[in-house]
């Protein structure tokens, strides 16, 4: 699912940006629907292969990376560029994506695994579907004022934009450290708490919806958690919190605590996200907007990835508490590098 953006998502960003965006949201939807349905096809055939599944699932992540530059793109375009306005809405859309994709989904997909092994797939498709509908409510001719430039050009611009506006280039910096921390801890974390709090596999997942449910939480009142933060203020404490979170788990190596402080961890992943992507919809002009949602998530999912092998290699190294203290370690260091020093949006 993270491999596509490495390689389609910087150039879908710029395509984006010149395209209708909401027929760019519906027609990824449709093609995520067309792609899991003929996934359900072969499996219902039994000629499904695992080369056939990796190929489904590297198409459906195709079509996300178009769609969620389109998705963050149209926000600004709908409610405007007011900060306050931002963080509400923003806060919300990361609260219901969590809903979906870390309360409901995961056993929801398990219980229909159990009843029948193309239902979770035939169940994906037909929410796609159902996303399409809705996307259709969506004011008409959402399309950016940008020249249609070549790709490679246009996608030039978007790393120019980013780069040379100093909260945006700041907050991708932020947000790489804050993914690449979270998954030094994150990566090795299901043996620190099987073999360090003893916890049984089937509670596991009851620590990771404790996480989910601070994510919601936040992402609900994000508005007036942060109205009086500045973007980089909000980041520069969500990096602090989770810092001192991680070293928390791994000063104390127990179970009701850690479940408290993944919450709080939580709650830290929706401010961030809020504080991110309001920040980009309210510094990037319309037309560049679709290549620096691209271009935030390749630094951010990159980080993620090296973050998740360094953080296996410190465990197979110095054991199983090292990586959430590397992780405390460069997330406090990131917030002092991201707090703003002088006046900023």
């Amino acid at each position: 699912m993270y491999i596509p953006w490495l390689f389609f998502g910087l150039p879908a960003g710029a395509l984006v940006d010149r395209w209708e965006r909401r027929r760019v949201m519906l027609l990824a939807d449709l093609f995520r629907a067309a792609a899991l349905m003929a996934l359900v096809g072969l499996l219902l055939a039994d000629l499904l292969t695992l080369p056939m599944l990796v190929g489904a699932v590297v198409l459906v992540g195709i079509a996300q990376c178009f769609f969620d530059s389109a998705a963050q793109a149209t926000i600004p375009a709908i409610v405007g560029r007011d900060k306050e306005q931002l963080a509400k809405t923003n806060g919300r859309y990361w609260a219901l994506d969590t809903v979906g994709r870390s309360l409901l989904g995961p056993p929801l997909g398990s219980m229909t695994f159990a009843l029948g092994r193309s239902l979770p797939f035939l169940s994906d498709a037909v929410s796609f579907l159902v996303s399409a509908l809705l996307v259709r409510l969506l004011p008409a001719n959402q399309v950016s004022n940008g020249p249609h430039e070549p790709v490679l050009s246009a996608i030039r611009a978007g790393l120019r934009h980013l780069l040379r506006t100093q909260d945006l280039r700041v907050l991708a910096f932020s947000m790489g450290a804050y993914n690449g921390g979270f998954n030094i801890a994150m990566a090795p974390f299901v043996l620190y708490a099987s073999d360090v709090l003893d916890v049984p596999n089937a509670v596991y997942g009851v620590l990771l919806a404790m996480s989910a449910l601070g994510g919601v939480a936040a992402g609900w009142m994000a508005s007036p958690i942060t109205r009086n933060l500045s973007y980089r203020q909000t980041m520069s404490i969500v990096l602090l919190v989770q810092g001192l979170a991680w070293a928390g788990i791994a000063a104390v190596g127990n179970v009701w605590i850690a479940g408290l402080l993944l919450a709080i961890l939580g709650a830290g992943s929706s401010l961030s996200s809020v504080a991110v992507g309001s920040a980009r919809q309210a510094l990037t002009p319309d037309g560049l907007l679709g290549r620096v949602v691209s271009a935030f998530r390749l630094f951010g999912l990159g980080a993620a990835g090296v973050g998740a092998l360094v953080g296996g290699a410190i465990a197979t190294a110095w054991g199983l508490t090292a990586p959430l203290v590397a992780a405390a370690i460069l997330l406090g260091t990131a917030s002092l590098l991201s707090w703003p020093y002088q006046h900023s949006a």
